[in-house]
Formats: structure tokens, C-alpha cells, sequence
């Protein structure tokens, strides 16, 4: 049974929200009520993206109207200096009862250089390791000497001892990079590892080669998957509205969007790609990757485009599946937000084992 699902939170929502049509009016309101009903429907978290809103805000924002939900917060290492991003945790945390998860992102370098990084893609990594693990010290406590590559503290912590941990041991770390770099840092620095929807058998592959990679150096990982869903009564319902979704979208969303993941330095996109193979059908089923798992949704959104599309009862099977290959932590969304977000508590989630109104544990 699943340890935790979350949901998605992003300022923007709505049936089709990559397209104006089918967008809504997001506030602040609107977001709060969504993040109260996340809360309250049995989802022990949320992701928070980049893309839209900083996440900082937006997560202290929603922890404020909640009780339970914990804002996996996405961060970009070398933006800002690993002992400020430690002591902004280290307060969320003590605000809001050690509740935060960081959500590490090593991004791609075209979007990272708008930022002024612009650190090839293994650089980067070797700048991940650095910092993350600076954090890590941090957050469990301790007082930081470093001198690397990139990053070069002494006696970092020392302004804000007072700020005890709150979480052991120390402020948990996600991520979900699948390049060979990507892979080690897992192995070495990462809490949960995060997958996008993939063939269960190339999952496997995955999992069991960070298992090994793991085990090499003394630790453990838990396996986590950020995954779409359309779900209907019955398969052909999903896939007709999947196909929908299709005729909606825009030409010229459909190259945007091609553009980005055909540039893109990220392993992960590169894998997406491949799934879709930089095409857009004539039915969504025909880039169907495996029963019932779409690549389609990243023909049409950034970030990732994997989606269970089928029935409730194929859906809860797919993800049943994914568990009994190591998978105990889910990240769901499906549009609209809001409504989906009850949908798939009510049908889904009693049958990963997750308490919710009306169907206690």
C-alpha cells in the first residue's frame, strides 16, 4: 500500500489550461480552497512547480490555511546560496510544524541561463552534490565548513542556531533526474526518487539500478511517481477524452511545446520524447507506451507528460502495479484541479490504502 499521495497545486487550472479557452481564474482564494481540500481529502502533500508562482510564497501561503498538507516545494540548486535556502527551511519548518519537502530540480540549461546559470548540464551536477549536501548539514543541525568546487562556507549555521530541526534528520529531499549524474546523486544525497510514468519494465530497470547504486554506498531509497490522470467509468471514455483534449489544443502550442522538449538538455525529457516520438496522433491511443500509459500530456504542457488514462478500475490496477515494483509515493493530478482533486480521492485513493472522508483506514 502507498506511504503517500499527493496532489498538484499550480496557479493555473481549469479543463485544458494551456490554452486560454480552457482556463479559469486562479486567485489567491481559489488556491487556498483547492490546498484546504487537498488537505482535507486524505493527500499528504502537494507539489508546488517553478514555473508560475514562487513556490516559497505560494507554500507559505497554502501552510497557513492547512493542518496536514506538506508543500513539496520545487527548488533549482545555484540560484540562491545553500545556507540561505537552509535557514528559509528551517523557519518554514518551525512555522508549520515541520511540514516542508524540497523538491530538487537540476533543470535545463536554456531555461537556467535566464536566470543567469549557465552550467552545463553534468556541471551542474557536480554543483548539486556540493550544495545539497551543505543543505543537508544545515538542516540536520550542524555548523558548515565547505570548501568546494562551488560552494565555499566556513562556520555557515552559526547565525541561526536557534532554529533547531524540526524533521530528522534533516529537511527530506526529493528528486527525479535520470540522467547517469542524475543517478548518482540520488544514490548519494536523495530521500525519495521521483519517476515520470514509465513501461513498469523500464521502471524496474530504473529502480533496481539506484537500489545497487544505493546499496553501494551504505543507504536506502524510497521510489516515488509524478504521474496525469484521465479517468472515466470505462476505457473508451478515458481515451475519448484524451482524444479531445488533442483536438483543443493549438498548433502552435503543440510546436511550443515540441521546441522545448526537442531542446532540452534534460535525460528525462529526451525519455518522453522517445515515448512520443515528437509526433502528435491522429487518436491519443496510438502513442499508447504500455496499458494505459499515455505520453501525450507532454505534447501539450511542460514538465512531466505521462498520463493513466483508462478506467477506474484499469487506473487503480496500473498503480497497484507500479507498487509492487517498489513505488510507495504517488504524485497525481488531473484537470481540473479542483474537481479532480475530489474525484480521485473518492475512487482511487481507498484502494492504495489512503484514508479519506467516508473511507477511514
Amino acid at each position: 500500500m502507498a506511504k503517500e499521495v499527493l496532489w498538484y497545486i499550480v496557479p493555473q487550472d481549469g479543463a485544458y489550461p494551456w490554452e486560454p479557452e480552457g482556463r479559469r481564474e486562479v486567485d489567491l482564494a481559489y488556491l487556498q480552497n483547492l490546498a484546504r481540500g487537498v488537505d482535507r481529502l486524505g493527500y499528504s502533500g502537494a507539489l508546488l512547480a517553478t514555473a508560475f508562482h514562487d513556490v516559497w510564497v505560494l507554500g507559505t501561503a497554502l501552510a497557513d490555511v492547512t493542518t496536514r498538507l506538506r508543500p513539496l516545494v520545487a527548488v533549482h540548486p545555484g540560484l540562491i546560496s545553500p545556507v540561505l535556502l537552509a535557514k528559509m527551511a528551517l523557519t518554514f519548518d518551525h512555522l508549520f510544524g515541520g511540514r516542508l519537502t524540497i523538491n530538487v530540480i537540476n533543470g535545463d540549461t536554456r531555461t537556467l541561463s535566464t536566470y543567469g546559470l549557465t552550467l552545463a548540464h553534468d556541471e551542474r551536477y557536480a554543483l548539486a552534490r556540493e550544495y545539497w549536501s551543505v543543505f543537508t548539514r544545515l538542516t540536520a543541525g550542524e555548523t558548515v565548513d565547505f570548501h568546494g568546487d562551488h560552494i565555499d562556507v566556513t562556520g555557515a549555521g552559526t547565525g541561526f542556531q536557534q532554529l533547531r530541526p524540526v524533521q530528522k534528520p534533516h529537511v527530506p529531499l526529493w528528486f527525479g533526474g535520470s540522467s547517469e549524474p542524475g543517478l548518482d546523486l540520488a544514490a548519494e544525497l536523495i530521500d525519495v526518487y521521483l519517476s515520470w510514468g514509465e513501461p513498469p519494465a523500464d521502471l524496474k530497470e530504473k529502480i533496481d539500478r539506484l537500489r545497487a547504486k544505493a546499496a553501494q554506498r551504505g543507504r536506502t531509497l524510497r521510489f516515488g511517481l509524478r504521474v496525469h490522470l484521465i479517468v472515466k467509468d470505462t476505457d473508451a471514455e478515458a481515451w475519448s477524452y484524451a482524444d479531445h483534449l488533442l483536438k483543443v489544443t493549438r498548433p502552435e502550442t503543440f510546436a511550443r511545446q515540441l521546441d522545448l522538449t526537442t531542446n532540452a538538455d534534460s535525460v528525462g525529457q529526451n525519455r518522453q520524447l522517445a515515448a512520443h516520438r515528437g509526433r502528435v496522433p491522429d487518436r491519443a491511443k496510438d502513442i499508447e507506451s504500455s496499458p494505459n500509459l499515455w505520453p501525450g500530456m507532454g505534447l501539450l504542457r511542460p514538465g512531466p507528460g505521462t498520463a493513466l488514462v483508462g478506467s477506474h478500475a484499469n487506473v487503480i490496477e496500473r498503480l497497484q502495479e507500479f507498487e509492487s515494483l517498489g513505488v510507495d509515493t504517488f504524485i497525481l493530478s488531473g484537470n481540473p484541479l479542483l474537481e479532480e482533486a475530489h474525484h480521485v480521492a473518492e475512487t482511487i485513493l481507498p484502494h492504495l490504502g489512503i484514508p479519506t472522508p467516508g473511507h477511514p483506514a
